[in-house]
């Protein structure tokens, strides 16, 4: 390539040919050679050998080294004016360093044996030459100074990081109650990365949910959110990081909530928590980074903080299972001794009621056997029936029954107790036709529901049983005008030995019914509201 840029002008603004009068400037352009590189393409590699002088005539290139550990560190740009590969003409050694082209660069190359002639009879140039090797070697030297003070504020930072994470570790493992881990782990989550405020979402497989709680007012309410819906309902579905720096710039973003309630939302990172095997568990959803937006470094630690909180998790998970299975075996021993004991005497009183209603001749005395009769198989049933729970036998038999039949004899028996304690039974069976059940649990399914529908009403009240056809599944509600629960009771109520607002009871009357519910495939919900009341739906397949 000719020389078009190259002129005696030019090699006066460089360093190396500062003081070197025109005539001699003539004579030394002859000696370059002009070339041209687009933008990232290497002009020389390390460890070759150096064979040329070269001048920057017009854009930038940059000198870089790759550690052992393959991290590319910038040693120098250059730009128009100045000068490389002297060093390898210098000392004969292979090049220690490669450089590249940052832009369309021409460069004017020298050839290894002018250089040295040029060097050796011009001591000018030599002189120059000297000078910018030396103001080099101090810009290197405050580079490394730069690039250790950096190392050493990055190393500060990773200490810093993992001793939060230590702390943080400790923090969540602190304690095997659940609801007090999950307020311990966002909490530490906010408190590490120097967020606002958030909220730890778990997921709820069986129902394609996740679901956390918060304060509202003094009450604790829970929040529920369907599997893909929202930020953090998209996060546990496809298990990926959402961070937004700019919450109302981005569409993903919903402002519904921050118009309802006030809060503005400037920044959001939404992150998954997964277990040791990597299975999704939960999503945190962290707000309002303060004086900037998430970083990298956050996620990572979040990420780091996800594993120990998963673990302490699963670790609060078995624990209460241990306890209640610990529990449900005292239980089931009590059970059985009980069953032993009672067995003959409850036969024999079961008996004598049979005989006393054939013997009376009275009605009234006859209806009071056969309460005694009932009351008997009902307490043998329900001391069986705790038995199988805790032993975790299951058996059903399912036949095809008319909803209606089963329904209002369920209800003739139930009614009785009711009306003792100043509660009516409101009926509403819209639905009358066939279902699939075992007649004897759902007897039990019922018992158990309104039992608890009168703990509620101490007062009196009332009890509305309605059915209906949904399609595919049958609906029977049992609604009452009780005190209602509480969320977090409301929450925990198909597990063992959960109770509220009475003293009496095993606790595991809805545990019962939530199983026999599963044994027939169908599905319970409830819906409570404090001082209004509680309505709990069962769903069986038609």
């Amino acid at each position: 390539m000719e020389n078009f840029l190259l002129t005696v002008d030019n090699l006066k603004t460089n360093s190396l040919f500062k003081y070197i009068s025109d005539t001699n400037l003539q004579t030394i352009i002859k000696l370059f050679k002009e070339e041209a590189y687009p933008a990232d393409t290497e002009i020389f590699h390390e460890n070759t050998r150096g064979e040329h002088l070269y001048l920057i005539l017009e854009g930038r290139i940059k000198i870089t080294k790759v550690t052992k550990y393959g991290i590319e560190t910038v040693i120098a740009i250059l730009g128009k004016g100045d000068f490389f590969g002297e060093m390898e003409l210098l000392d004969d050694q292979p090049r220690s360093a490669r450089t590249s082209a940052i832009d369309l660069t021409v460069i004017a190359s020298m050839s290894e044996q002018d250089f040295n002639t040029l060097v050796k009879t011009n001591h000018i140039i030599a002189l120059n030459m000297l000078k910018a090797i030396v103001k080099r070697l101090r810009a290197a030297d405050q580079t490394i100074v730069n690039e250790l003070d950096r190392t050493v504020e990055i190393s500060k930072l990773h200490i810093n990081r993992l001793n939060l994470l230590i702390e943080a570790t400790k923090s969540v493992n602190s304690t095997l109650d659940l609801d007090k881990l999950l307020e311990i782990i966002l909490d530490t989550s906010i408190k590490s990365i120097n967020a606002d405020r958030g909220t730890l979402y778990l997921l709820d497989e069986s129902k394609d949910e996740i679901w956390s709680t918060a304060l509202h007012g003094a009450e604790v309410v829970e929040i529920r959110l369907p599997v893909g819906k929202g930020l953090a309902g998209y996060v546990a579905k496809t298990g990926e990081t959402i961070n937004i720096p700019d919450a109302y710039n981005d569409s993903r973003f919903n402002r519904e909530i921050d118009m309802r309630t006030g809060y503005r939302t400037n920044n959001v990172l939404c992150m998954p928590m997964r277990n040791r095997d990597g299975k999704l568990i939960g999503v945190f959803q962290l707000l309002n980074k303060k004086d900037s937006a998430f970083t990298k470094a956050d996620e990572e630690f979040i990420n780091a903080l996800s594993m120990h909180a998963s673990i302490a998790i699963e670790n609060a998970r078995i624990a209460k299972e241990m306890v209640n299975n610990e529990r449900l075996t005292a239980v089931g021993r009590m059970a059985s001794t009980i069953i032993h004991d009672i067995k003959n005497p409850m036969g024999t009183l079961r008996v004598y009621a049979q005989v006393m209603k054939k013997k009376s001749g009275n009605e009234e005395a006859s209806q009071l056997a056969d309460e005694m009769i009932t009351q008997v198989d009902r307490f043998v049933t329900m001391t069986q029936e705790i038995l199988d729970f805790s032993r975790g036998v299951s058996a059903t038999n399912i036949t095809e029954m008319s909803c209606g039949d089963v329904v209002e004899g369920a209800l003739m028996f139930i009614e009785k107790d009711l009306t003792k304690r100043n509660i009516t039974i409101a009926k509403r069976l819209h639905y009358t036709g066939s279902v699939r059940l075992d007649a004897d649990k759902m007897m039990r399914v019922f018992y158990n529901i309104a039992g608890n529908a009168a703990d509620a009403m101490p007062k009196g009240g009332s009890l509305t049983v309605t059915t209906e056809n949904l399609g595919t599944m049958c609906m029977i509600e049992f609604a009452d005008t009780g005190f209602g629960m509480p969320d977090d009771v409301k929450r925990k109520i198909f597990e063992p030995f959960v109770t509220h607002g009475k003293k009496h009871g095993t606790g595991l009357g809805m545990a019962i019914v939530k199983k026999i519910i599963d044994d027939h495939n169908g599905k319970i919900e409830i819906e409570s509201e404090m001082g209004k009341g509680t309505a709990i739906k069962l769903f069986l397949p038609l």
